[in-house]
């Protein structure tokens, strides 16, 4: 069963090769779909060194933000299924392989990775609570029962991502996502994962100000598609 890891990338020259390298390490067939939002900082430098056959490079000509990239991504995936990697060191690539396990064994059909489950460290309280605040508002909405909404480690078919038509060009692409998925009336089987989040300093990139982005997103398909 062939995975398809997409990873959007914006300015991570520090990070890019030992997520790539940590990915790449996971024992399973796969695909890794760089999208490169129009880095600035050097990383587009790194592209040219990589060999892997299991590596495929997509360019955007412009800064078209990290949703537009996870879409663009998904569209060129080949794999049966699709999870999407964030090129910091947030999570765990090893994660992948208990992520599959219910789908090999017929249990889910969407398997998210919730960090409140597992071991985690977020790089501020605020953002700790943000994201329990937005998780708490889709099970009010969705009537679901998640712990971690927005978790990078969303993994689904290949033949559901490619039909939710994301429309969302920043991060309110992470509740768009999991709106749709529940909305069409699928569960989300959770597995805890361990998570050990950056500080601003260190390259975060979402902030408190995309809360209301998501709160809005999130009420916005709950009556619209």
């Amino acid at each position: 069963m062939k995975l398809s890891i997409i990873i959007p990338v914006f300015n991570e020259k520090k990070t890019l090769r030992e997520i790539l390298d940590r990915v790449l390490a996971v024992n399973l067939e796969k695909e890794i779909i760089l999208v490169d939002d129009f880095s600035t900082d050097g990383t587009r430098a790194i592209y040219p060194t990589l060999s892997s056959k299991e590596i495929k490079i997509i360019l955007q000509e412009k800064n078209q933000g990290k949703g537009n990239a996870v879409k663009t991504g998904i569209a060129s995936a080949t794999g049966a299924y699709i999870i999407i990697q964030d090129a910091d060191l947030e999570y765990d690539p090893k994660d992948y392989i208990k992520l599959l396990d219910p789908i090999k064994e017929g249990k889910a059909k969407v398997v998210y990775g919730s960090r409140f489950l597992g071991t985690h460290k977020f790089s501020s309280f605020s953002h700790f609570l943000g994201n329990k605040f937005l998780t708490l508002i889709t099970n009010l909405l969705y009537k679901s029962k998640i712990t971690d909404m927005e978790t990078c480690y969303k993994l689904m078919p290949a033949e559901l991502a490619k039909g939710l038509n994301i429309k969302s060009k920043k991060f309110d692409m992470e509740p768009e996502i999991t709106a749709k998925i529940l909305k069409r009336g699928n569960k989300i089987m959770e597995i805890p994962i361990s998570y050990k989040g950056r500080a601003f300093n260190e390259g975060k990139k979402i902030s408190w100000k995309d809360a209301f982005a998501a709160i809005w997103t999130l009420i916005k398909y709950r009556f619209a598609d």
